[in-house]
């Protein structure tokens, strides 16, 4: 099953998930176990998610979001705030860690998982000639 969603990931899905990646490279870095900082985090989201969900869904066309992308609208809020709030005083640049460890790591996981789909792609006749989309 992994290895089917694999085969059919697009690009657009493969640079959320090196999101992602990034994200809890940063979270397992600089964990906070603060519960104010999470439930602030949780309380952005849903405000957050929700203007998300009524805009995505607000125009004349009915439009019907799978529950993925309508995970992904509340998840997002989630990550941007509580990587801001565990970042905030770390000395970061934007988004980047001056460490080149942290970097490192981070790139590294994108790339394994850049690797693993593309390899997944070759061994799936259909996905075979198609680029990654």
């Amino acid at each position: 099953m992994l290895w089917r969603y694999l085969q059919n990931l697009n690009k657009g899905r493969l640079i959320l998930w090196c999101y992602f990646i990034w994200y809890m490279v940063v979270v397992v870095r600089y964990f906070d176990p603060s519960p104010r900082l999470w439930i602030t985090s949780l309380g952005l989201s849903a405000i957050i998610g929700f203007a998300l969900y009524l805009s995505a869904t607000a125009g004349k066309t009915k439009t019907r979001l799978d529950r993925w992308t309508l995970f992904r609208l509340f998840l997002m809020p989630f990550c941007v705030s509580s990587f801001a709030a565990l970042v905030k005083s770390k000395g970061f640049i934007l988004i980047f860690s001056r460490d080149p460890r942290e970097l490192f790591v981070a790139l590294a996981f994108c790339v394994l998982l850049a690797g693993v789909t593309w390899l997944a792609r070759r061994t799936n006749p259909l996905a075979r000639d198609r680029v990654i989309t």
